[in-house]
């Protein structure tokens, strides 16, 4: 199967360019070697096996933490899946398009009521407990994952429903600090366990609204709704195309044969926090210049590819890339929602290699280390297209690739991503799964 590749990586006239001096005859022997030997190390890579993701033990941990934490066992369990962004970054806060999917990464929370009024939470990825009165929720900077779940009470309190004191012990796989969403992951099993322990039913999209605002507000990461979003309503085998200002979602059928490769790069992302909030406001620096001549816009959303190179010279140049990369990302999530609906994976993958293009050189949210996995992915059999996902500034790249190529292109990272950059990285093959939900323990 033929893959094709951006004209901006490097071809094999660049790989094996050779010295004009160099006698022909030995220039082939050169060539027939090293061809020979990339062809061996490819067919070998294919054939070893890789260790898929399980959640198998994630519902066991819980129970068994929750025995030994409380003394009995949970009545009820939630569970919500982490996500992968394949396309629309830093566009869901600018009310634009996204397209993410819920993954085979998942956190599950054992939970059971209490005879009072305190929240008791106990992680077993941490082994932390913290407890807190449901009368006097704040915030805390020690143990601040606890925050996520303290903040979802907080927000259905505020909403007006009522809910009693609980235990819950929380188990979880999705890697933290990575651009998975960890943090919509927890806040959406809390939500689902609380929901389900005190017999409230709610809407999803009620839900997603509570858990968007205990992270905005109570946690004060000023996020878009996005994560909340695909965590709550994912589906398998489908990607969701989630509008943010209109909050309208359809589920786009994944083609068969797809699969994606994540790979985390092993970078903290300390200054994602900062850096996010300071995108935000250059965004809204550039609707602001806009409106004298675009004067209904309200976001960047509302702002056309045509009107921007009609109006891009009113902007400086910092506000003008940051402009563009949005405006330009919207454009390609619906190229790509149209790519997917033709089972076109190619396309895709070549608005992917753009979209990583617009994200460091417009955006400037990657690092060397993403771009490394961009490059790795790029030149592997198979693939069709590699971005990073995710805030940046480290965190996971996403690949989409050819099933029948995946197990290859894991290797590949495996062993070059750390001969490149001296770090080891984690490297999931990820799935299309379903979104949160919960039930009670017989």
């Amino acid at each position: 199967m033929s893959i094709s590749r951006p004209a901006f990586f490097p071809t094999d006239e660049n790989v094996w360019r050779v010295r004009s001096f160099i006698p022909l005859a030995q220039t082939g022997l050169y060539l027939l070697f090293h061809l020979a030997l990339r062809n061996f190390l490819t067919s070998l890579l294919r054939t070893l096996p890789i260790k898929l993701m399980t959640q198998s033990e994630l519902l066991t941990g819980a129970v068994q933490a929750f025995k030994t934490q409380f003394g009995s066992s949970p009545t009820h369990v939630a569970t919500a899946p982490g996500r992968v962004n394949l396309i629309g970054e830093h566009t869901d806060y600018n009310d634009g398009f996204v397209l993410p999917v819920a993954i085979n990464r998942q956190t599950v929370i054992g939970a059971s009521l209490r005879d009072d009024s305190m929240l008791c939470i106990f992680s077993k990825n941490n082994e932390s407990f913290v407890q807190a009165s449901l009368a006097t929720l704040t915030a805390t900077k020690e143990h601040s994952w606890s925050n996520y779940s303290k903040g979802v009470a907080f927000e259905l309190q505020r909403k007006g429903y009522t809910i009693r004191g609980a235990n819950l012990v929380i188990n979880s796989d999705v890697p933290v600090a990575s651009g998975l969403s960890s943090s919509a992951a927890l806040e959406m099993a809390t939500a689902y366990a609380l929901l389900i322990l005190n017999k409230i039913s709610l809407p999803p999209q009620e839900i997603i609204n509570i858990c968007h605002r205990a992270e905005f507000d109570f946690v004060g990461v000023h996020c878009g709704v996005m994560d909340q979003f695909i965590s709550c309503l994912g589906r398998r085998g489908h990607a969701l195309f989630l509008d943010c200002q209109r909050l309208a979602y359809d589920h786009i059928p994944i083609p068969e044969g797809a699969a994606f490769v994540v790979c985390d790069t092993g970078v903290g992302r300390e200054l994602a926090a900062s850096e996010y909030n300071i995108r935000r406001q250059q965004c809204a620096e550039g609707v602001r210049e806009l409106k004298s001549v675009l004067p209904s816009i309200q976001t960047l959303r509302d702002v056309s590819l045509e009107d921007f190179e009609q109006h891009k010279g009113r902007l400086g140049d910092l506000i003008r890339r940051r402009s563009r990369h949005v405006i330009s990302e919207n454009h390609r999530v619906l190229q790509s929602v149209t790519a997917l609906r033709k089972n076109d994976l190619s396309e895709f993958g070549k608005l992917m290699y753009q979209s990583h293009l617009s994200l460091k050189n417009d955006y400037e949210v990657s690092c060397p280390e993403l771009d490394c996995v961009v490059d790795i992915c790029a030149e592997e059999e198979g693939v069709y297209g590699a971005r990073m996902t995710g805030a940046g500034f480290g965190g996971c790249a996403i690949c989409l690739v050819n099933r029948e190529f995946a197990g290859a292109v894991v290797r590949r990272l495996l062993i070059e991503y750390r001969q490149k950059t001296g770090r080891t990285p984690q490297v999931y093959l990820c799935t299309a799964e379903d979104g949160a939900h919960s039930w009670e323990l017989s």
